[in-house]
This record gives C-alpha cells, structure tokens and sequence, in this order.
C-alpha cells in the first residue's frame, strides 16, 4: 500500500514508484472523484509533473510527495483567494511553509476550499462550493479547512495544509477520519498567511497517520524572521509510549455532547482504550477552559478578523459571505477598555491552565461533542457553527498545541475523534503517545479505510545522562577516528540526514575529514550522518580533542530534532572541494575508490601509484604464513643464508586472466631455499 507519506517516500527511494508517477496518479484521482468544491485551482499537472521528474535526491524527507495547500496560504504563481473572489491576488513567492515542504521534496498539486477567509467549522461558507464529506456524504466536510481534509480522506493526496484558529484543523479531521495535527504557535511561521486573528492563528497538517503529519512539521517548524510571531521552539526526539502516564478528563457532568448519546459512548470507550494502554486517567475542572472559549468569539478577538477585511467590507460588503460578513463586522463594536478588560481575564485564565497542566501531561476531550448534516448547518449557521467549537475554541487562546485522532466509527457510520491538547512545546510529546492510541484503534485510514501500516520503531534515544552528537566524517562507524568514540563508551543511536540546509566540504588534512558548513535554509543538501550518545564527562574530553578548523555547534535535522555535532568554520572552505553532491562523506570515499587504482582505506590517505610489497621474515621452525597486498601475494619466510632482512623480495600472485607484469616474471622470480620447495 502506497498511500502514506512514509510508504510513498519508501517507494521512491526503492524506485518501485517514481515521483512522477505519483503526482499522475493524484492528478487522475482528482478526475475520477469529480468533485469541483475540493480545490478552488489545481497547478498544471504538466508542470507538477515536471517538477517531480527534477527531483534527484532520495534522500528528502518528503521526496516525491503530493500535497495540497489551504487557499489562504500562498504558493508562488496560484492565486490566493481565501475564498473570496473579490479578495485574490497572485503571490510572487511561496508562504514560508510552502517554501519548507518543496525543499524537502513535496510537490504542490492546488490549492484548496475552505470557509471564507477561514470563518468557520463547517465547510459551507464559500462561493466555490461544498466539498461532500467522502465518509458520509450527508455530514458537513467541517471547516474551515474543508477542501484540504476531504482530500486527503478520499486519496487524493496524502497530505494537506489547513489552518488553524479555533479549531479548523481538528474538526474537519475527526469528520473526515484523519489525522489533524494542531501545532504550538509560532512553530510553522505564518509567512505567507491571509491571517483571521494574526496573534492565534496556526498553519495545521492533515494526514492518515500520526507519523507523516509529524513528517511534515519537522519540515517546516524553525523561526522565520519575517515572522515576527515566529518562535524557535525545537522539536523535540520521538520517544516511546511512556510509563506512569497522566491523561486529564473533565470532571463529572462537565462534558457536554448535545444529546448524542453515541458520540458521549464513544468518547467512554476511547478512555477505556487509554487506560488499557497504560494512562492514568486524572479528573481535572474544564469550567475555565470553557470561560477561555467565550472570549474568542464574544471578546475583542474578532476585531483582529475585522482588521482583514475591513476595507472590503467598506467597499464591496456583497462581496463576502453574509454568513461570515455578519460574524465579522461585529470586530468593529469594542473599545480599547474592552480588549484591555478580555486580555486580563486571559492572563489569569492561562495561570489556571498551566496549574492544571502541571498534573498531568495531556488532557484527552472529544474532538467535537456531536455531528451536524449540511442540510441543519445551512438552516442554522451561526449556533451548530458554535458547538462544533466546544472543545476548540480555547486552545490557541491558552498557547496548547493539539493532536485530533480518529477514534471510532459510531454506529450510524459518522467517525468520532478525540483531541490531545498540552502546553505549547510538546508536540512531539502528544506524537508519541497519539500513535499508539491510532494504531490500537485498528481504524481503516480515510474514507477507504485503508487498512493501517504497522508502526514503525522509535529509534534508540539517549539516556537524560547523555548527550547526543552528530558526526558526518572520520568519526563514522568503521571510518578511521571511530574509535575516538568508542573507547569514550559512545554508543550509536542511528543513522539520520541533516534537513537540506548544509554543504560538504573536502577538507586538506590527516586524515583527510570533511567539513559541513551551514547555509541558507532549504539551499543546501541533506547529509548522512550518525547519532552517538555519551556522558557528559566524556563529551567534554571529545569535544577538547577536536581541531581546528571544527567545531562543534548545532545541526538540525531532517525530522527537526537538533543536535550538537561538527561543523566546520567557514574560512576553511576555501578551495576545498564541494562534495555535498555525493550526500555524506562514506559515498564521497566510496566513489574516490571506484575512481582510484589503488585502494582507498576511509580516513586515510590513498596509496601513491607504485610497487608496494612487505616481507616479514620468520624462523625456519614455524609454519609459514602469507598474506596479500596490493595485488601481490607476500611470502612470509625465514632469511637465506645469503639475504639479510633488508633485501625484500615480492612474490607475485597468479592470475587467470592476466600475467603478472615482466619484470617479475618467472625468468627473475628467485628459488626458494629446499626447506620451503613443496
């Protein structure tokens, strides 16, 4: 099954699929789905294609993969329309995210529908159309991100851009029985963002599994400076499902589902399934969280929606949704006292978020408490809107990140997810523990319920005692400064590449070592590299040791994990041979062998072109060894009576398919003393 990133990108790099034939393929889904209300504008398949067939580094983390984008975040050359026609205009260049996802192989195929200018949870508010819910065609898609959930639920694509603000990239995922990561403000810079409320708003990911929608941030998480919301929050390792694991749930009688009695059963069996997993289930008060929620949409965050459109509201109202424009002329109504007024009650709102959370490491709520047709969402808009937004709204008003997981199909055929939600930063955290929970469901994947890939294995971590260290050359396993690791007691952890943002450098010393400089994000070359792990104290002893002109400092990573590990100064480069092409230094070694007559031993210098022979002379009593070199057979003997140890002689090797050389043809192949004649 090629339908995941990280199965798609596996076929790749073992060419049983090609990138092109996988962009085709989306592009002939697109067709045969027929759905208009999906994507507001594709990209000419012929150019995807092309762009695909350019791709030459298997090495990507997302090489090859097709990938549709939330038509509120730009791509160079497409329009971007927020769902407003009167609004659009044609970006020169790519969104910071955008830019991140192609540098790591992923082709733009469109660009998708969505709620007008990201105003909803339900997918119905645009001009261009209602994407059909592909899991139940009855069911609203949800919103705002509507065109980029149903595409990859129905296949097209196996990994979208949605955005999120109150709730745009959980919702739509649980009605579309996919993945939506929410990530921690400022991870994902909003570079190239129409925004709605510019201080919450998110880029999210939608995908069919945990781990491609982690792919995909790693990819993309890093600051950008022109991103002034942008925050350097690095991901941290993938760890294993912990031991001692405290979820939260709301207190007795705090929930509310509306009156669906099958969405409240599911969520009890989705807290069963967690206390089978090991968690520990921890009561905590949800009244606070719900008081949060109140301040988006009654406070003075819809100001920050008004402050977008304003002047289109001023010039061409007709021309925005009356659903959304009724929302958003409201953001005109309060005062300066007002906003002052809701940003305290904020600010001791967050204190009591963040003594909730230091009991717990997550909280698990439904992801939405019920599910509404397109029919009862048109004839009520604004209140089915706003309890779709229960257990969402206050999330980017407390600075958590969130993790939406499919977690039953109810009877009736609706899917029901629920939402890890923890303090900004742990996103990785909430990865760790989601895929576990996703994968015990045994959930079929999208609207084709696709059966699930068995879970990969978490790498090998280091200990809270270690420290982890990147190393790109000599110091590689079986190269020739390994084994200034190794009597340190390093232990390897993995074998992993740089995110795309370095280059390598052939470096003149002894023994010859590379040198990795970074450059411009996304400019550069991904390079094989291996994590070690090792005390503190014997860090501190390796890290003396080294000479100039390396380093160490911080590599990043292609997952996003950061690393201390070589570097090298830049000065240094001068002259010295770029080799980031081969993609690590051990293809760089292999490929001088290939090109050398002489073998080359990895960290060491290539043999002079030459005769190069050894005689060892042994007593007449032992046996007698031999040993080759360079394509000679070396006679190890005792001396004659006439020969002293500084008169070597070499012995030639016979050949099949070739004689050796004259000059130590048998004419001058001396006779062996008669004690040594066969």
């Amino acid at each position: 099954m090629t339908e995941t990133v990280a199965a798609i990108v596996a076929a790749h790099r073992t060419k049983t699929m090609t990138p092109v034939q996988t962009v085709a393929r989306s592009y002939q889904r697109i067709r045969e789905h027929n759905d208009p209300a999906i994507f507001i504008s594709l990209r000419d398949e012929q150019e995807a294609i092309a762009e695909a067939a350019r791709l030459a580094d298997p090495t990507l983390p997302l090489y090859g993969v097709p990938v549709a984008v939330k038509d509120n975040i730009d791509v160079a050359g497409l329009p971007t329309t927020a769902a407003c026609p009167a609004f659009a205009y044609t970006p020169a260049k790519d969104s910071t995210a955008v830019a991140r996802l192609r540098a790591a192989g992923a082709i733009i195929i469109g660009k998708t529908n969505l709620d007008q200018f990201a105003t909803g949870l339900v997918g119905v508010r645009s001009p261009y159309g209602i994407p059909k819910n592909p899991v139940r065609d009855d069911l609203v898609p949800g919103g705002s991100s509507s065109g980029s959930a149903v595409a990859v639920s129905a296949g097209l694509v196996p990994l979208s851009l949605g955005t999120d603000t109150a709730g745009s990239g959980r919702v739509p995922a649980m009605l579309n029985n996919i993945v939506g990561l929410k990530p921690s403000l400022g991870l994902i810079p909003n570079t190239g963002l129409v925004p709605a409320c510019r201080t919450l708003d998110c880029i999210s990911v939608f995908s069919l599994t945990v781990d491609d929608a982690l792919a995909a941030l790693a990819v993309m998480a890093g600051p950008d400076d022109a991103d002034p919301f942008s925050r350097d929050r690095p991901l941290a390792a993938a760890a294993a499902f912990p031991a001692g694991l405290k979820l939260g749930i709301p207190k007795s009688g705090q929930l509310i589902f509306f009156g669906d009695r099958a969405a409240e059963t599911a969520y009890g069996e989705a807290l069963k399934r967690w206390q089978a997993l090991g968690a520990d289930l921890v009561e905590f008060d949800l009244e606070p969280f719900y008081e949060t929620a109140r301040l988006l949409y009654e406070g003075p965050w819809v100001a920050e929606r008004y402050l977008v459109i304003r002047d289109l509201l001023a010039s061409s109202p007709e021309a925005i949704h009356p659903v959304t424009r009724e929302i958003t002329i409201g953001g005109a109504r309060p005062t300066a006292a007002d906003t002052f007024s809701a940003l305290y009650r904020l600010q001791a709102l967050r204190r009591v978020a963040a003594r909730t959370f230091t009991q717990l490491d997550a909280i698990v709520l439904p992801t939405a408490p019920t599910v509404y047709s397109t029919a009862d969402v048109l004839a009520n808009p604004i209140e089915l809107n706003s309890r779709l937004g229960t257990y969402t709204n206050f999330v980017n008003l407390l600075d958590l990140c969130g993790l939406a997981l499919p977690a039953a199909m109810r009877p009736d055929g609706a899917p029901f997810g629920v939402t890890l939600l923890a303090p900004a930063g742990r996103d990785a955290a909430l990865a760790d523990i989601g895929r576990v929970f996703h994968a015990d469901t045994g959930l079929g994947l999208g609207a084709k319920s696709l059966p699930q890939p068995a879970l990969a294995q978490v790498p090998a971590q280091a200990t809270s005692d270690e420290i982890t260290i990147a190393v790109v050359g000599a110091h590689l396993s079986g190269m020739a400064l390994n084994h200034e690791l190794t009597t340190l007691d390093a232990r390897l952890l993995e074998e992993t590449t740089t995110a795309a943002d370095y280059r390598l450098y052939a470096l003149d010393t002894t023994p010859p070592k590379p040198g990795m400089l970074r450059i411009e994000a996304g400019a550069g070359h991904a390079i094989k590299l291996e994590l070690w792990a090792m005390s503190p104290a014997a860090f501190g002893k390796f890290v003396a040791a080294i000479p100039p002109p390396l380093s160490i400092g911080t590599v990043k990573l292609a997952d996003g994990r950061q690393a201390k590990g070589f570097i090298v100064e830049p000065a240094a480069i001068a002259g010295a041979k770029d080799i980031s092409a081969y993609g690590g230094w051990r293809a760089s070694w292999r490929r001088r062998r290939r090109r050398s007559p002489h073998p080359v031993i990895p960290g060491r210098a290539p043999r002079e072109p030459g005769i190069h022979f050894a005689t060892v002379l042994v007593s007449p009593a032992k046996q007698r060894p031999s040993m080759r070199t360079n394509g000679f057979r070396l006679a190890l003997r005792a001396p004659r009576n006439d020969e002293s140890c500084a008169s070597p002689t070499p012995t030639p090797r016979r050949s099949r398919t070739r004689r050796a050389p004259a000059r130590y043809g048998r004419a001058s192949r001396p006779q062996r003393p008669a004690c040594h004649r066969a």
